[in-house]
């Protein structure tokens, strides 16, 4: 079927042990599907890589059960094996509760559970502690565990031991070394396009594998079988007969570098399935949009760590005000959000020139972090009142009101774009919208809201016919 990774608590482990399975499947030759549970966009860069193949997410709360099965099913009967990296501890979920959690994934798709355990500080413990995650849930299959932080033969002893004591299997353990350090920031784990000799580790994290690892017993637990249970992908299933076949192709812009790089998979599939040209485009190289882009994407990523760069690409910032004062479809998440206003300042607190289309400063402040509903307040490119949508918002650039360069015109005059709601968050206005412009700080997974990739598409066409 699959292998679901979990762990009591974030920082365990579990990316560095999906990818040490990833690399080691690779090595041997054998197809890896992974999988992220919840709204992650950097785990999956660094699963990707590994296996050679796109990671998908999984999430209940953004995209409901029956995309996340759909997914589930058919990108992992593509190859032999599949693993499912979870997200923060096993049961932690949408506030104090599990829902969106691993553990919900695992029930959902019927996955084993594999454990891994920071153990560097237990011994006897471990038993208890293991021992309260099995009986937790009883639906739930613990195949085995894993410790992490094991560093003397010794102390693996006492610690196998204290698990044989509940009939636990131990599946292996990850001593403290070097090669198995993954570098960090301020929202995640460093993407692996900024990790020095990359490909080597990949090297190194089979060898480890193998010699760590009871890995043919973890590979058997990975196999997925040979079960056809859809015969389409989620987003055709999706879209069934509702999806028009343009005759003319618009071109859709998506920018894409190393400032710019929170994008599920699916986001540009969405618009090729529906008929568009996509085309991807890196501000920080300091070009133009294409001459007939009908539409652009501004992702989530790292702008406030490129601001000065971003700031001397005039080309690029030039363009984009060129193309939202012609009225043309403008998508912006997080990030992108960053990109559209007054001035950003980065870590340092210097100032930096943006685009300039927006009314906004942007500087660092307090994390922003969680699910949020989010209900539409007026009518936009993308959105419209009376729908529900479910987001995710995790940043700490805050933004600061300030006078826009040049006054608003009727034509391109905004909105908030939405109500916000979240657990344990105080319900506020957020973003930006117009028949042309969704801006928001909040990410979405268009296998949620298929209407949104449908209405870019709509207004894409539609100015591609004037263009």
């Amino acid at each position: 079927m699959a292998l679901l990774i979990a762990a009591p608590c974030s920082s365990s482990g579990k990316t560095l042990l999906s990818l040490l399975l990833a690399a080691a499947a690779r090595s041997r030759g054998l197809g890896l599907q992974t999988f992220k549970v919840g709204p992650d966009y950097l785990d999956p860069q660094l699963l990707a890589s590994a296996s050679g193949r796109p990671c998908r997410n999984l999430d209940l709360i953004l995209c409901g059960a029956p995309w996340v099965r759909n997914t589930f099913a058919w990108w992992s009967e593509q190859v032999p094996l599949a693993l499912v990296e979870g997200v923060m501890g096993l049961y932690d979920g949408r506030g104090p509760s599990s829902e969106g959690s691993s553990a919900a994934i695992a029930l959902e798709l019927d996955l084993p559970v594999l454990l891994v355990v920071e153990a560097s500080r237990q011994a006897g413990s471990l038993a208890a502690l293991v021992r309260g995650f099995r009986d937790h849930e009883p639906r739930l299959n613990i195949a085995g565990v894993v410790l992490n932080g094991v560093s003397t033969s010794r102390h693996q002893q006492l610690l196998q031991e204290a698990l044989a004591s509940i009939a636990m299997p131990l599946l292996g353990v990850m001593p403290r070394q070097e090669a198995l350090e993954l570098p960090s920031r301020h929202l995640g784990l460093v993407p692996p396009g900024e990790l020095e000799a990359w490909p080597k580790r990949l090297e190194q994290f089979a060898l480890l594998a193998a010699e760590w690892l009871q890995l043919d017993s973890l590979l058997s637990l990975m196999a997925t079988g040979t079960k056809q249970t859809i015969k389409q992908s989620p987003i055709n299933l999706a879209l069934g007969s509702t999806a028009k076949n343009p005759i003319s192709k618009p071109l859709l812009v998506i920018a894409k570098d190393k400032a710019f790089h929170f994008c599920y998979p699916e986001l540009p599939e969405w618009l090729e399935a529906l008929g568009c040209q996509v085309h991807w485009w890196a501000p920080l190289e300091d070009q133009a949009l294409p001459a007939q882009t009908a539409a652009l994407v501004l992702p989530g990523g790292y702008p406030e760590l490129q601001a000065e760069e971003l700031s001397n690409c005039q080309r690029s910032l030039s363009s984009i005000a060129r193309h939202y004062r012609a009225g043309l479809p403008l998508y912006a998440e997080c990030g992108g959000l960053l990109l559209l206003g007054q001035q950003l300042l980065d870590a340092n607190g210097k100032s930096h020139q943006m685009a300039g289309v927006l009314p906004f400063r942007a500087e660092r402040g307090a994390l922003n972090l969680g699910y949020r509903e989010a209900t539409p307040k007026a009518n936009g490119l993308v959105i419209q009142p009376g729908e529900r949508l479910q987001g995710h918002e995790f940043h700490r650039w805050q933004l600061e009101p300030c006078q826009a360069i040049e006054p608003q015109t009727t034509a391109l005059a905004t909105n908030p774009a939405w109500l916000l709601e979240g657990w344990g968050v105080p319900a506020r206005l957020e973003g930006w919208c117009n028949a042309a412009l969704h801006a928001s700080w909040l990410h979405l997974h268009w296998g949620g809201c298929p209407s949104i990739p449908k209405r870019l598409r709509d207004a894409a066409l539609k100015c591609s016919n004037n263009l």
